[in-house]
């Protein structure tokens, strides 16, 4: 047998700005969106002894959720990205354009874009280190980031 869990609550949601970079060094202009992430969770066993808790992983959404509201989110690995200043103000190049902010308005994440299948793919990443997943009957966590209702992506990432 295999078991889905899901958590795919309204109030786990954030509203930030970013930029898409394809590989051309093209990127589309800075936009917002008000993303939503859900997760599922596959098991082999939902009997008692194997009940997972769902309050770490609802508290590390909630977390990520809050950090994240209302900000430029920028990513570090890209390779059309230059910080040229990284102070009070964070002053970019992003494929060829300067930008000028205040330094608590950008994030900056270790991913070469801000998409919603990198952002899918590094939240999976982080939620995979909670120890609440740590169980040999729990084998994969999938998380989908949505831009907007219906138009997102999702990444599944093994936990064997």
């Amino acid at each position: 047998m295999n078991h889905r869990i899901v958590i795919a609550r309204e109030q786990y949601k954030f509203s930030c700005a970013h930029m898409t970079v394809f590989a051309d060094g093209t990127k589309e202009r800075l936009h917002g969106h008000n993303y939503t992430i859900a997760v599922a969770v596959q098991l082999d066993r939902a009997d008692l002894a194997s009940m997972i808790p769902f309050a770490p992983l609802k508290r590390a959404l909630a977390d990520l959720c809050a950090e994240w509201k209302e900000h430029l989110l920028l990513p570090m690995q890209n390779p059309f990205l230059e910080i040229v200043r990284d102070d009070h103000e964070l002053e970019i190049k992003l494929c060829g354009e300067r930008y000028v902010m205040p330094r608590g308005d950008a994030l900056l994440l270790p991913i070469d874009n801000i998409s919603v299948e990198a952002l899918a793919a590094y939240i999976a990443a982080l939620l995979a280190k909670l120890p609440a997943l740590a169980a040999p009957h729990v084998h994969a966590l999938e998380v989908t980031v949505e831009e907007s209702p219906g138009q997102g992506a999702s990444c599944e990432l093994s936990l064997r």
